[in-house]
């Protein structure tokens, strides 16, 4: 094997991605095969003029309809014997369609390499300002000045030879590129001449990361900007550009980035170890994704649907391998394209039907409209604040049998949601039900929170569960005997919140008493439970509301915002930590830096899924605050098999911090997940409505 590589190198048929020379891996086809990569999403269009081009490559270009002012720009490059059209069917076009983001082909010509290959590892064509390198700028700045590319967002990325060439882009034009995936590549200048690129290929090059460092700052002397982001991508069966390739690549980055080789992040995604390495302020730098057994070519997935669309993850063929995880969408979200990150803006959603004011029996098609500026992700349907169903789909309907309902008036809603947790609930359809049940059984309804005997103080956040043989219709709050207010419903159904400004309330004991209403009128009384309120304003309250924390300092970049799920104040959202630890263990942190007062009790609310699990599964929740070590002031473990899922919000009242009093400490919320038997187990932890206060 090595004299016919290298035969291939001398004789200049060098095919530096494998797909001219090397055997073929898993899924590939033999090199003397021809090369089928399936039909591309859209046509490109061939640019014929891009500046002065001195690396005589062909350009050429697909941009979405309507494509908005200040859009991303993707550059993606073939490997050898490939083209520009064949390499579109790694879903880039498709997915720019979805997302309204430009996209490039370079393409190679057989004058320049025989197999089509760029030319990544020629002095002349792997330097700032000359050959391939300048042409490739060229082209971005043709899409800069037609089409009004944001600057700002212009990415790279390729398959080895493209990948190899992503790698010297990124380093020769840090400038211009935000960000960098590399598929299957080599390290920026690991060869200067066809013999290295051999050694490159196959077993790989060894280097310290200082020495990778050096040559990525010596492509751009002088140069102080920032670098782009790098995604890796490798499969662990590659026999055409061994995966050392992928480690090199890392030490390459970091070292360039300033920062250590220790992972921050170690899960698994769609069965790819993922690997993220993160600066000191958490921002996610350098990532590799490790496919078990996949050989040579970029991962696709055309069974997955990129969101908000029926469109599939590209079309397989050689070296576009169908492995289950879609490459094209999880480098996209890296490079921010699904605009996640930036995306405040909520969907729009009303119910279509039934009308308002109508009459219904039997099995009643509810059905909502739902829009959004990125894409729905699913629409919730309520009937009497109880969630009945839901729809990733539109047309967007649930079927229900009001049969089951009793007979009378009943309310409908429909919340729509979009994949950056942005939320919006329709207007509210009453309609009337006949032929349905004769309902004379009262709704059962007790307090949450506070706990008898609590002393409270500033915001308070007062929650009842509440639950009904065909639906709770609304849930009243009594303070002293007196009507304060109407709970809002939260996720999961049955559990309500209200909350109570204690500033308005004397200082001492009061009496607190929730009520649960039904549709058919029905009516119910919590027993009371008595509170003292404190003087004084909480030290420290957090709701999380829809934008994000209520207090700055926040460190979440392992865990998000969560809307699907809260307790707490109403129109809130909570947080989500979740981890999957796939033959491992897998911690995920939310922290803030808080003063603690004196006396201070620690409240908060909580609630831990594990599913997927077996024997050897477990999940842990602790709670802990760090003033120079860490102290564990809370903690709960699930184990078992199947799911162990607390069903419903658990509050934690009066946790003793008064050890920590006047301290300013680290409070940290911990999920950890610890799976050896199994990749498929995965733990959720949400936390919300957290109170420190004496």
């Amino acid at each position: 094997m090595r004299l016919l590589r290298l035969g291939c190198l001398v004789g200049g048929l060098l095919a530096l991605n494998g797909l001219g020379c090397g055997a073929p891996g898993p899924a590939e086809t033999s090199p003397d095969e021809p090369l089928s990569l399936g039909q591309a999403e859209s046509a490109l269009t061939q640019v014929p003029s891009f500046g002065s081009n001195p690396g005589a490559l062909k350009m050429y270009k697909y941009v979405p309809a309507n494509l908005p002012a200040n859009a991303p720009l993707v550059v993606a490059m073939h490997g050898c014997t490939q083209t520009a059209s064949g390499y579109a069917s790694t879903g880039w076009s498709a997915l720019a369609d979805v997302l309204k983001f430009a996209v490039v082909y370079p393409e190679q010509q057989r004058a320049n390499n025989q197999n089509s290959c760029f030319n990544w590892f020629e002095p002349g064509d792997m330097a700032r300002g000359q050959g391939e390198t300048l042409s490739i700028k060229q082209m971005v700045d043709t899409m800069k000045s037609e089409h009004g590319i944001d600057p700002s967002r212009v990415f790279v990325t390729g398959l080895s030879a493209g990948g190899a060439m992503t790698h010297v882009m990124a380093a020769t034009y840090p400038d211009v590129f935000s960000g960098a995936a590399v598929m299957a590549g080599i390290p920026y200048k690991c060869a200067t001449s066809m013999t290295n690129a051999f050694s490159c290929m196959s077993p790989g090059v060894d280097k310290t990361p200082a020495q990778w460092k050096d040559l990525v700052r010596g492509a751009y002397t002088g140069y102080t900007g920032a670098y782009p982001r790098i995604s890796l991508w490798h499969g662990t069966a590659d026999y055409t550009v061994k995966n050392t390739n992928q480690t090199e690549g890392v030490e390459q980055w970091t070292a360039v980035h300033g920062i250590d080789m220790t992972e921050d992040v170690s899960e698994t995604v769609s069965g790819a170890l993922h690997k993220v390495y993160k600066d000191t302020a958490g921002k996610a730098l350098v990532e590799t994704y490790s496919l078990t057994g996949m050989g040579h070519g970029t991962p696709i997935d055309p069974a997955f649907k990129f969101p908000g669309s029926t469109v599939g993850c590209g079309t397989a063929g050689a070296y576009v391998l169908d492995t289950d995880i879609c490459s094209t969408w999880y480098v996209a979200k890296f490079f921010g394209l699904d605009n996640t990150n930036s995306d405040t803006v909520a969907p729009t959603v009303s119910l279509a039907s039934p009308a308002q004011g109508a009459s219904v029996s039997g099995t009643v098609q509810v059905t909502a409209n739902a829009s959004d500026n990125i894409g729905v992700s699913k629409v919730e349907f309520f009937i009497d604040n109880v969630l009945v169903g839901s729809d990733t789909t539109a047309p967007y309907a649930y079927s229900w049998n009001s049969a089951t309902a009793s007979s009378g008036a009943h309310v409908l809603t429909a919340r729509a949601s979009d994949a950056a947790g942005n939320a919006t609930t329709s207007s509210a359809v009453t309609v009337t039900v006949t032929g349905g049940v004769s309902d004379t059984t009262p709704p059962t309804v007790s307090l949450t929170s506070p706990q008898p005997g609590a002393s409270v103080t500033g915001a308070v956040s007062v929650t009842a569960s509440a639950s009904d043989n065909t639906g709770v219709s609304r849930v009243e709050f009594l303070i002293d005997g007196a009507l304060a207010g109407q709970g809002t419903p939260s996720q999961p159904a049955g559990t309500y919140a209200y909350t109570w400004n204690t500033a308005s309330a004397s200082a001492g004991s009061h009496s607190l008493q929730a009520r649960a209403y039904d549709a058919a009128g029905n009516t119910a009384s919590s027993s009371s439970v008595a509170v003292t309120v404190v003087a004084g304003a909480a030290a420290f309250t957090e709701r999380f509301s829809q934008n994000g924390p209520d207090n700055a300092g926040w460190t979440l970049t392992e865990w998000a915002l969560d809307a699907s799920d809260q307790a707490g104040a109403s129109s809130s959202k909570s947080i989500l930590g979740s981890a999957v630890p796939s033959f491992n263990t897998v911690t995920r942190t939310a922290s803030l830096s808080v003063t603690v007062p004196a006396n201070a009790k620690l409240t908060y609310w909580r609630k831990l899924d594990l599913s997927g699990a077996n024997i050897m599964a477990s999940a842990t929740f602790r709670v802990v605050v760090n003033n120079g070590t860490d102290q564990v002031v809370d903690t709960v473990t699930k184990s078992g098999l199947g799911s162990v899922t607390e069903s419903t919000w658990t509050q934690r009242a009066g946790i003793d911090l008064s050890a920590y009093s006047q301290q300013t400490v680290t409070l940290k919320f911990v999920v950890t997940a610890t799976d050896t038997g199994s990749t498929v187990s995965r733990a959720k932890a949400w936390v919300d409505s957290i109170t420190l206060a004496p």
